[in-house]
């Protein structure tokens, strides 16, 4: 083990990190070819930064705290405002092509910002150019160990901690990796729903495996609808950047009326949730919901957001001359496992970073942008900590937690899958009800009772039952039958035991599904 890192996954957070902790030994795992499976490189709108001359992190941190609904822990705010700036130019010195506008920045305006503070790449591409960028640096790294193809399948334990994972590789073999570190970069749950602009293989991973180490899981139930992914029938459904709609593109019915105006006074670039129920809304009421972007983009269309256009293309449609069908979709997890503001989670020698983690920076409803820009500073914050905390020394394996001993969670076969997806998405989308909520724990109990507890059941059934809990509507999370919100902001705090007696005390009370 001596004074090596393992990083688990390898988006942006996690080559960051990499990077970031060199000279020291780091074990990268990646269970697909760098570069894919990770939703980092889908991301286009940009990084979220105060590079211009008349923003401030102090005016970054500000608007997180006031898209957050109540629940940003300001504290991560700024550390986040403060670090972006400083990532965006490091990443810049590596190579990064962020757009310039001759010595100065070009900064797109995006929902809820209070000033024009994302940098971007050829308008859509921010994500892949980054990850481009960084994995050419990785892959140079002498100090990274890469290993391709190998999926982290438990973390493991000892009498003081993470001690480090089992890991599945390509051929089916299976190996105990220990590391002085473990650092879980495995991004979010939305994979979990029919309806997603994410990697489906994107399940909620690092929450279960965390959550068996005895992990604290934090507001799992504050889930991004990105309320603009082209509807299209196509998964994962295409994600048309809020760009568009901070570069004057409207959202319209289908006789070509605005909604937005009577809904929020910014229409358009109002917080993504309040969006996202307006646009979910008019598709469910018949009226439809297109994003137009004739008269803002127009002809420009194909070399400004050219990921957009080629979505667009291959669902027959053409932006330039026609509206653009948009249906809200998951595109987040702002919850997750709970850390500190450097990744520490509650398990000695387990960190968490990127959207896998629930710092408090994104509180109820994440501000446009602030992904990338948590995944780099919560990267760099955490090889910091890593580099000046002393290494645990080995202790003897928990019970049951001896690496010849340990066996993976069961998989979920694609049938049961699909129907968790769904029943995810209907019951735990948008907009949420205790009836609809029910249901959908009851089909959990029916699929885990026969396959077992997968990864994703145990991902789902956080998410579930922190939804039954918060009997309120705030940022993300609505419920039609408590829509206001309530004067008490709180977080949900949930462990493995927590999940146990809640699901034991339903069954002996025999709850109905209303």
């Amino acid at each position: 083990m001596a004074d090596r890192t393992l990083i688990i996954g390898a988006g942006i957070a996690g080559l960051w990190a990499a990077l970031k902790l060199a000279p020291k030994p780091v074990t990268l795992l990646t269970g697909s070819p760098l570069g894919e499976g990770s939703a980092s490189a889908w991301a286009q709108g940009g990084v979220s930064a105060a590079l211009a001359s008349d923003d401030s992190a102090a005016l970054h941190a500000a608007d997180t705290v006031r898209a957050g609904a109540g629940l940003v822990a300001p504290e991560a705010a700024q550390a986040m405002a403060e670090g972006a700036a400083v990532e965006v130019e490091a990443l810049a010195a590596l190579g990064a092509p962020f757009e310039r506008d001759g010595h100065r920045w070009a900064l797109s305006r995006e929902a809820a910002h209070s000033a024009h503070r994302v940098a971007r790449v050829k308008g859509d591409g921010a994500g892949a150019a980054i990850m481009a960028t960084l994995i050419k640096a990785v892959r140079s790294a002498a100090h990274v160990e890469l290993l391709e193809g190998w999926t982290a399948i438990q973390l493991l334990g000892d009498e003081t901690g993470c001690s480090g994972a089992l890991a599945r590789g390509p051929q089916g073999d299976t190996t105990a990796i220990t590391a002085a570190h473990t650092v879980l970069a495995t991004g979010g749950a939305g994979g979990l729903f029919a309806l997603t602009t994410t990697p489906a293989g994107a399940q909620g991973q690092a929450m279960a495996m965390a959550a068996r180490l005895g992990a604290v899981i934090q507001d799992p139930e504050f889930v991004q609808f990105h309320p603009t992914a082209l509807n299209a029938d196509l998964d994962p459904a295409p994600l048309c950047t809020e760009a568009l709609r901070g570069e004057g593109a409207t959202l319209t019915d289908t006789s070509g009326k605005r909604f937005m105006k009577p809904v929020h006074d910014d229409a358009e670039l109002a917080p993504r949730d309040v969006v996202a129920r307006a646009v979910h809304r008019q598709n469910a009421n018949g009226q439809g919901a297109y994003l137009d972007c004739r008269e803002a983009i127009g002809e420009h269309f194909p070399d400004r957001f050219p990921a957009v256009f080629a979505a667009c293309e291959r669902a027959g449609i053409d932006p330039r001359i026609e509206p653009i069908p948009v249906a809200p979709t998951a595109h987040y997890h702002m919850g997750g496992v709970m850390t500190d503001i450097d990744g520490r989670t509650s398990i000695k020698g387990l960190w968490a970073i990127g959207e896998c983690a629930s710092s408090g920076l994104h509180g109820a409803n994440r501000l446009a942008s602030n992904s990338l820009a948590e995944g780099l500073v919560a990267a760099a914050r955490c090889a910091k900590a890593v580099r000046t905390t002393t290494p645990r020394q080995p202790q003897p394996p928990r019970a049951g937690q001896h690496p010849e001993n340990v066996e993976a969670a069961p998989a979920l076969p694609p049938l049961a899958l699909t129907r968790l997806r769904q029943a995810m998405s209907r019951h735990c989308g948008v907009e949420r009800s205790q009836a609809g909520l029910w249901q959908l724990v009851e089909l959990i109990d029916e699929i885990e009772a026969r396959y077992g507890q997968s990864d994703a059941i145990l991902a789902a059934r956080f998410i579930a039952t922190a939804a039954l809990q918060r009997e309120e509507s705030r940022g993300g999370h609505f419920r039609t039958d408590y829509p206001e919100t309530s004067p008490d902001a709180r977080h949900t705090r949930l462990t493995l035991a927590d999940l146990a007696v809640m699901h034991a005390s339903r069954r002996s009370n025999a709850l109905p599904a209303e």
